[in-house]
């Protein structure tokens, strides 16, 4: 059965963020609890959306590490309670905003995180008790702004997925304005992650129509302005269409990722410095070149139509065209170019074919096959 559920509401626009008192009113957030990361606060942003929370009192937790953890949403949980907080406005890319769903849950929810996590059977547990949650994305990549999941790293080492509509914030502040100074490499890296939730989601195999259609759309505008983000960081046009191009590929990513999701994750909870957007960008061309004799791939004309979205040919070049991509982009294109080593790749299989994003790729992938893409991306 095909679950199709398109619930956030989207504010998208240079000055979006001055709507930030009038939805706390509407939410009811009187007192909230704003979650960022030393990054966002050293650069001024913070300073520029709380001045828009209209005379609230709030409290601010800058912890979030670059991969957000179990132990820093613990610390974010105590500030939230002992401050009698009553939302979240969450401020900044994937990991403050994921981080930001974690406190929403623990705070409000009897459990440790692990109980919450899919992979434990944990959705069930989550109810309409979690805190409210609004968005402002500083980074036009991860699209958590819209999506009904985080991802986090338990106090146990796993990277896990946390899965609910509950988790869904009430309204995304997507504001092109914050990210204007967002450095070259991260506005690239973060670029990179929206294009591979745009292609992996428009390959996974269920029955979406409207979240193929969104996905498609996403890839060409972010194939189309990733590189002018990247060289002309001040370009409004460009930054408008990665901002979309990020929430569109995490709209879209309801109908389930894949192998490219189920290896960073694992990698990523291997090793917390790795960055994710980055990794997803070195492990997408194995990955497409894996999916390409999936039935439904050949079916549908997947890779085809994704070429004809990205202007680069047939469907033996997109492959290609994502890894000159990543080597115009100055990214590393290889796992040996972030000091990866094989030595950790049995961890890294035995965490990927037990993360949620493994069962919905287009071919079900084996430890061999794996071990073949891991080798293929080093």
């Amino acid at each position: 059965m095909a679950l199709i559920n398109y619930i956030t509401q989207i504010q998208i626009d240079f000055g979006a963020v001055q709507l930030l008192a009038s939805e706390c009113e509407r939410i009811g957030i009187r007192r909230p609890l704003v979650v960022t990361d030393a990054g966002v606060r050293a650069a001024g942003v913070l300073d520029r959306v709380t001045a828009h929370l209209g005379g609230r009192e709030f409290v601010v937790f800058d912890g979030t590490p670059s991969n957000p953890t179990e132990r820093a949403m613990r610390a974010a949980v105590a500030l939230y309670v002992a401050n009698r907080c009553d939302g979240i406005v969450a401020v900044g890319g994937g990991s403050p905003i994921d981080l930001a769903k974690g406190v929403a849950v623990c705070a409000t929810h009897e459990g440790p995180l692990k109980s919450f996590a899919a992979i434990e059977g944990g959705a069930a547990r989550i109810t309409a008790a979690t805190a409210p949650v609004i968005a402002v994305p500083t980074t036009a990549g991860t699209g958590s702004e819209v999506g009904r999941g985080a991802v986090l790293i338990l106090d146990d080492g796993r990277k896990v997925g946390v899965l609910s509509p509950y988790l869904v914030p009430r309204v995304a502040l997507c504001d092109p304005e914050l990210t204007l100074g967002l450095p070259p490499f991260l506005t690239a890296a973060t670029g990179m992650d929206a294009i591979a939730h745009c292609m992996e989601t428009f390959m996974a195999p269920a029955f979406n129509p409207p979240a193929d259609g969104i996905a498609l759309d996403g890839l060409r505008r972010a194939w189309m302005h990733i590189e002018t983000a990247t060289s002309t960081p001040g370009d409004r046009e460009a930054r408008l269409n990665m901002m979309s191009a990020s929430m569109q590929g995490a709209l879209a990513f309801q109908k389930g990722l894949g192998c490219v999701h189920s290896l960073s994750h694992s990698m990523g909870g291997l090793s917390p410095r790795l960055h994710h957007g980055t990794l997803n960008a070195i492990l997408l061309p194995a990955v497409i070149r894996f999916n390409a004799s999936a039935p439904s791939m050949q079916k549908d004309q997947r890779l085809a139509r994704m070429a004809q979205a990205m202007g680069v040919g047939g469907a033996d070049d997109v492959a290609p065209a994502v890894t000159a991509m990543n080597r115009r982009l100055g990214l590393p294109t290889g796992l040996r170019d972030i000091d990866v080593s094989p030595e950790i790749f049995p961890r890294v299989i035995e965490g990927a074919m037990k993360d949620h994003c493994h069962k919905t790729n287009p071919r079900e992938a084996s430890h061999e096959d794996y071990q073949a893409m891991l080798m293929t991306s080093m």
